[in-house]
């Protein structure tokens, strides 16, 4: 487990979530703070978190959306651990649980959710650079492909539920081949760094049930300009809400 001494604490959404995060090893961007901010949830619905690391994601959705039923999988014992003392340290009601998120404990099998998010590894296994720190290495580039992140979420969701998975978008073929057959309503938001620059993640939304067709929306700019302009904060306006204030993401109608 990860030792005092080895653990930051930082603020996330203008100090509205505190979050302890080793020094060296995996620490949470912006990524689980725009997947959570995605989610329509409303109060009293159940959220399950698949690969929650260190809570990020949940703690920050539940800062927006009180009164949530949360649960959390993490395969890391230490990342794990460090969820719950997050949660502790966020006064929020978090149950997580330790293990492969293809071979769930038999009481979570049972279970049904309204909302499920993933933040899945970036990148296959082997397909980076190898990062000195294992818990780091894990979450940049896993074993457990797509299709499975995908085929668990939608055995958890109940009916009329919805999937939130933000990727890199050079991944979305094999997000969409897996989430297709699967469930419906699909909707496909880029995320591109500037204007005039091609998006380099992607946020998906699906609905067990859902019977919309397709759309892929264009993409939300995170910074304005074309260009970084100086040493100092750029986001546009609507992701500076997100970030800073905790508000919803803008999801196009």
């Amino acid at each position: 487990m990860f030792r005092s001494e080895d653990l930051s604490q930082d603020a996330f959404l203008g100090g509205r979530v505190q979050l302890l995060q080793p020094k060296q090893g995996y620490r949470a961007g912006v990524d689980p703070v725009l997947l959570a901010a995605a989610v329509p949830a409303r109060s009293g619905a159940r959220v399950l978190e698949l690969g929650c690391g260190g809570g990020q994601g949940l703690l920050c959705l539940s800062a927006r959306i009180p009164g949530l039923e949360l649960t959390g999988v993490e395969l890391q014992a230490e990342y794990a651990d460090l969820a719950r003392r997050n949660a502790a340290l966020n006064t929020t009601e978090l149950r997580v649980v330790e293990a492969d998120l293809t071979a769930l404990p038999a009481d979570l099998r049972q279970q049904h959710f309204d909302h499920v998010i993933a933040n899945p590894p970036y990148y296959r296994a082997g397909a980076h650079s190898p990062a000195r720190d294992v818990g780091r290495q894990i979450a940049l580039g896993g074993d457990t492909p797509l299709e499975a992140w995908v085929d668990v979420a939608a055995r958890r969701l109940a009916h009329k539920g919805y999937l939130h998975m933000i990727q890199r978008a050079d991944r979305l073929p094999g997000m969409l081949s897996a989430t297709l057959t699967r469930l419906g309503s699909v909707e496909v938001l880029p995320l591109a760094p500037r204007v005039g620059r091609a998006a380099e993640l992607v946020l998906m939304r699906a609905r067990k049930g859902g019977r919309a067709p397709f759309r892929l929306h264009a993409a939300l700019c995170l910074h304005e300009g074309r260009e970084h302009a100086g040493d100092h904060e750029s986001y546009v306006p609507a992701v500076r809400a997100v970030l800073r204030d905790g508000a919803a993401l803008p999801w196009p109608t």
